[in-house]
């Protein structure tokens, strides 16, 4: 009975090897590496960023955000290729009165979606470069909790166009 023990372990190692083997000579699987720069399942539309009437004054950019991912994480912090500093706002009610402030981290999970709109969430680019010039375009580059970022070209429109 010993025998018969040892002679199935045996058989199943030969057969696993040459299953190994087998799988060895057909096909390679590819595996894609990750972007840099770019977050697996957000997904970025209709970005612009309006100019200010005033050159120098902050412009704002607005987009459709979209996440269908497995990992949960906060939204907190954007960088505006051409800006001095940007910050993600929100119009609130303070002291009976809508004004606009520094959101709060913004939770994100499977299935969020948040449009940043006039009126409502926005990014502020502050002391925005003069070479930002309607018709042309930059680089925004969100910045989540964990130290990932994912970038989007958001297209620079000027003041009086359509936001």
């Amino acid at each position: 009975m010993r025998g018969n023990g040892i002679n199935r372990v045996i058989a199943g190692l030969v057969m696993s090897a040459s299953l190994a083997l087998t799988a060895c000579g057909g096909e390679t699987e590819v595996v894609e590496a990750p972007v840099e720069g770019v977050i697996d399942g957000i997904s970025i539309e209709n970005a612009r960023m309006v100019l200010a009437p005033v050159e120098g004054n902050p412009a704002a950019i607005y987009f459709d955000f979209a996440y269908e991912g497995d990992r949960a994480f906060s939204l907190g912090r954007v960088q505006v290729e051409g800006a001095e500093s940007a910050v993600i706002h929100q119009f609130r009610e303070y002291n009976l009165q809508m004004e606009m402030q520094e959101a709060v981290p913004i939770s994100v999970s499977n299935g969020t979606e948040l449009e940043f709109k006039p009126g409502d969430l926005h990014v502020m680019a502050m002391e925005p470069s003069a070479d930002l010039q309607p018709g042309g375009s930059t680089t925004v580059t969100l910045k989540v909790s964990g130290g990932d970022t994912h970038e989007f070209e958001a297209e620079i429109r000027a003041a009086g166009d359509e936001r």
